[in-house]
């Protein structure tokens, strides 16, 4: 990091991904004019052009899906001093590593569906690889969960780093969250007698949301992450006794932890 005589560089980078975790900093942006007398965003795609090719920070948005990400995001490793996966693509895959929970494809078969059968033509997809989290290409520093990120735990994870505080990851379950919150459990609401069976994967889903999604009505689908050590087997057995069944409890989980799945099944995905 720079001395505390310069502001340290900040860039943001974008890999596969919607972006939506960038919005969310640019929404931030009016809390920024007290951080920016400390920080220098020198490169953010969604906001302006880049002014420098040096960096402290590096703030990266996307799961790796290509060979050039490979290559981009072992570049950026090499240039930074600290990287942060910005979102749940970033730091655990996220939809785009979304497999059969049952039966996973290949590449090749992922780019016929979507694509049709001149797929391998195209020259922009002869270059996908089967997507993954950033950490299984290099070493993360700290990381910034969710679908999109809390704005606050930004603003605070800045806040550490212009200190030389060592941001923290939240490691109780959203269900702790919930409580703090007032919601009744989605488990416990009462519902219509021929309503669909519930789910909510907040018991093994890493908190820190403060259970937005429950608080305004929806469930929790597990955009953050599982919590250290989660009971699966227990999660499950709690989603049976809920009316699922058993391949449909294991695709609620797989939404956002397929490249876990994946490797759970075949090892390390291939890179082809």
């Amino acid at each position: 990091m720079k001395t505390s005589s310069q502001r340290p560089s900040v860039t943001f980078f974008s890999f596969t991904s919607c972006e939506g975790c960038q919005l969310v900093v640019l929404n931030a942006a009016e809390t920024f004019p007290t951080l920016l007398k400390h920080l220098k965003i020198v490169n953010f795609r969604e906001a302006m052009d880049p002014t420098s090719d040096q960096y402290d920070i590096a703030f990266v948005e996307g799961s790796i899906s290509t060979r050039t990400e490979l290559r981009k995001i072992k570049d950026i490793r090499a240039n930074a001093d600290l990287v942060i996966a910005l979102g749940a693509c970033a730091a655990i895959g996220g939809i785009n590593c979304l497999q059969d929970a049952e039966k996973p494809i290949s590449i090749k078969k992922a780019r016929e569906l979507v694509y049709g059968k001149d797929a391998g033509k195209h020259r922009l997809l002869k270059g996908t690889i089967k997507a993954r989290p950033v950490n299984q290409v290099i070493e993360i520093d700290h990381y910034l969960h969710g679908c999109p990120i809390s704005a606050e735990e930004l603003l605070t994870t800045l806040t550490d780093l212009m200190i030389g505080r060592r941001p923290t990851v939240v490691n109780h379950p959203v269900c702790t969250d919930c409580k703090m919150a007032g919601n009744i459990c989605v488990f416990e609401k009462e519902r219509p007698a021929h309503a669909p069976p519930m789910l909510c994967n907040g018991p093994v889903t890493r908190g820190g949301c403060r259970a937005i999604c429950i608080t305004y009505g929806e469930t929790c689908w597990g955009c953050r992450g599982y919590v250290d050590n989660p009971n699966i087997a227990e999660h499950i057995k709690t989603l049976l006794d809920h009316g699922l069944t058993v391949k449909e409890a294991k695709a609620t989980l797989t939404l956002y932890k397929g490249y876990e799945e994946l490797k759970n099944k075949t090892g390390r995905p291939e890179n082809a």
